[in-house]
Parts: structure tokens; C-alpha cells; sequence
């Protein structure tokens, strides 16, 4: 993204379209002018109640939609049923479907439901291709919130993290949905794979519930681990070879840390380069500006924007009036869906100057707004916005 304003008008950017939308926490994919993300819809059933039965809503059906960028209009819609989240499920009353973002590739749509239902479709008509429901097939152990992490693509592998005993990690043919290989014992993650370069080589990067790992992207292998009780947050990588991890939880790992890695002799070699207890990210990101991390820290109603220093992890400043927020680092500047509401700041090494904030949805959402070229796109539980 270029050329980006400096400033929106006090009732933000000028609106392109919306449009109603289904429930869900997970992304918006751009691909050749079309949006593609993910919704539960509900459906009536009969409740019983004290004054006679009445129509509620549950949430049976989950949805792949591909929408025209232009217009909002749906492209394709490819449903299938899917139960709810079970009774007991941590927040069930609020995560309404499904979280992880469907990814693109070779002309398929891989999505992954809240509760492990894995599907492949063709990306220009949304017919299935293969599918599979990692709880039945696999013997899965559902995170705490439901499946949440988004499917990497390496090479001729899909990979896709789903924990349980022997099936950490699964890699599928993405042509036929054959398994390639599955290994560990990694609890299931809410947070989502990352493939970075270490010294000329590529290696996954994965959060794995007690621990953090590299694995060697084609066979699976772990070439190092870390202990670190981790929850959401998906690890950020930097040019300076700084991996950067953040935990929310209440634990002795609560916190953030900065890994230093580094490849000699074939191995890698992990480093704690700088650990802070100050600095907790829970269900939101976190990106690099130049020599910055830039994150929303914090715990229960009070929370900071916080840049901290890559290099010591030392905090260099924070900006109050943030809830849990997402953040899009583009052309020097920060957008940022925070509560139903969208704002626009811009990173400095003394702190965040803020320049617009308008309220954009009624809700507040754990997705993140998407940037092309000089459009945003964004959800809540009910709308679709460009």
C-alpha cells in the first residue's frame, strides 16, 4: 500500500460498499480482485421456554464465500453443516464460528472451521475439492477456543498445526488432500504457522501450547525448541534475526520474549536474546516499524499501544486508550481495529501520533482489517465493509 492518507475526515474514509456478513473472527483474503474469508450463519431451531417453545438461533452451518472486491457481491458460497462450538468450550458464547483465515493457492481455497472441519474448494467456481474433519479422522484435541490456526502452504505441502497425540502437525497433498506426513504430540494452538529464513534456509515457526519450535518445513523435524506457555499470537519474525513472541496468560512464561536465531554447522541455535514481563499480547498481532515492535499490551480494561525496542526489549513508549486492538503496519503508518472502532496513528521513536479514529462496526472483532492498495476491507459479526 502507497500513498496513503495522512488523515481521514472526521466520519473516516469514504465507504465503497457494504454488506451484511455472517459471524467469525477470521480474516479477509485478497486475490485477484476478489475477498475470500469465512462465516457461521444461524439457523432456527425450536428452544423450549417457560412462556412456550419459541425460534432460536444456533449456528449449524459455516460458510466459504468468495465476494467481488468491487462490489461486495457474492462471487460463490460453498456451506456445509458444522456443529457449534460444545457446551463448556472457553467463551463459547462469544466465538461465533469459525477463526482462521482461508488461504489461496494454485487456484484452491483451503478453510478450516472452528471445529476441524478442513475443506478444499476450487477458488473460481467454490465446488469442493476434498475435505476432512480432523477431529473424526485424526483424533484432534480441540483448543480452548476452537480451531483457529490458518494453513501454510510450502512448496507441495499444505501444513496445518492441529495437536493432539502424533498429529501436532499434519502436511497434506493440497491437490488431493492425502496426508504427507504427521508428527508430535503438540497441544492444539490458537496461533498460526510462520515460514521464515534462517541464514539461507527455510524453516516453519510454530507456537505449540507448552513450547515455541523451528521445524524443518519438508519433513516435519524439529531442528529446536524453546518452553514457553504460549496462547494466541501468531510469532513475528524481523530482518535482524529477531523472533518475537508474547504471552497473555497467567503463567510463568507470561510475557514476551525476543529469540535470537542463528544457523552454524547445519544447526540452528536459539538464543533468549531479551525477556520482558511487561509487554503482553493477547488475541491481537503484532508488527515491526523499523527498529520497533509495535503491539497493544495489557490485561483486563487497561491497555497500550507499546512500542518496544527489537534489539533490548525495552519498552520506548506507550499510548493509552486501547482495548485488545489489530494492527496493519502500511506506508509508514498505523491502521488499527480496536473495538468496533478504526484509527489511523503513525509510529515515531517517542510514540504514536494519533491522527483519525471514527467508529466503524458496533462490535468488537478479533480480525484484523486488510489493505490493497488504497482500500481497506474489514468485518465485525454482522457487516463486510470496503
Amino acid at each position: 500500500a502507497k500513498d496513503l492518507a495522512a488523515v481521514w475526515p472526521e466520519d473516516g474514509p469514504k465507504k465503497i460498499w457494504s454488506r451484511t456478513f455472517g459471524s467469525g473472527h477470521s480474516y479477509i483474503s485478497f486475490v485477484e480482485d476478489r475477498l475470500y474469508a469465512m462465516y457461521r450463519e444461524p439457523e432456527a431451531e425450536i428452544v423450549e421456554d417457560p412462556m412456550g417453545p419459541v425460534a432460536g438461533p444456533t449456528r449449524k452451518e459455516e460458510v466459504v464465500v468468495a465476494l467481488d472486491a468491487q462490489t461486495g457481491k457474492t462471487v460463490w458460497e460453498y456451506r456445509y453443516t458444522a456443529a457449534p462450538l460444545p457446551d463448556g468450550t472457553i467463551g463459547a458464547e462469544n466465538i461465533r464460528g469459525p477463526n482462521a483465515t482461508p488461504l489461496v493457492h494454485g487456484g484452491k481455497v483451503y478453510a478450516l472451521g472452528a471445529t476441524g472441519n478442513l475443506h478444499c474448494v476450487d477458488q473460481k467456481t467454490g465446488k469442493p475439492v476434498w475435505s476432512h474433519d480432523v477431529l473424526a479422522e485424526f483424533g484432534a484435541k480441540m483448543p480452548g477456543f476452537g480451531f483457529a490456526s490458518s494453513p501454510l502452504i510450502y512448496k507441495n505441502s499444505l501444513i496445518l498445526p492441529i495437536g493432539g497425540p502424533g498429529v501436532g502437525v499434519i502436511a497434506f497433498d493440497p491437490d488431493s488432500g492425502n496426508v504427507q506426513w504427521k508428527k508430535h504430540d503438540f497441544a492444539g494452538t490458537h496461533s498460526s504457522p510462520i515460514l521464515i529464513r534462517v541464514d539461507g534456509r527455510d524453516e516453519i515457526v510454530l507456537l505449540a501450547g507448552t513450547e515455541v519450535v523451528g521445524m524443518d518445513p519438508a519433513t516435519g523435524d524439529i531442528e529446536w525448541r524453546y518452553p514457553f506457555q504460549s496462547n494466541v499470537m501468531t510469532p513475528l519474525w524481523g530482518d535482524d534475526g529477531i523472533l518475537f513472541i508474547s504471552s497473555y496468560i497467567t503463567s510463568p512464561d507470561r510475557g514476551s520474549r525476543g529469540l535470537k536465531l542463528t544457523r552454524k554447522d547445519g544447526k540452528v541455535n536459539v538464543e533468549e536474546h531479551w525477556a520482558t514481563k511487561e509487554v503482553r499480547v493477547g488475541y491481537t498481532n503484532a508488527v515491526r516499524s523499523g527498529n520497533l515492535i509495535i503491539a497493544c499490551s495489557g490485561e483486563d480494561d487497561e491497555f497500550f499501544m507499546t512500542g518496544i525496542e527489537a534489539a533490548t526489549g525495552k519498552i520506548a513508549w506507550q499510548t493509552p486508550g486501547f482495548e485488545m486492538a489489530n494492527l496493519v503496519s502500511a506506508d509508514g503508518k498505523l491502521i488499527i481495529l480496536d473495538n468496533g472502532s478504526l484509527s489511523l496513528g503513525v509510529p515515531t521513536p517517542k510514540g504514536l501520533e494519533s491522527k483519525s479514529k471514527f467508529p466503524l462496526f458496533k462490535k468488537s472483532i478479533w480480525s484484523n482489517a486488510t489493505i490493497v492498495g488504497q482500500r481497506l476491507f474489514a468485518r465485525d459479526h454482522e457487516t463486510i465493509t470496503a
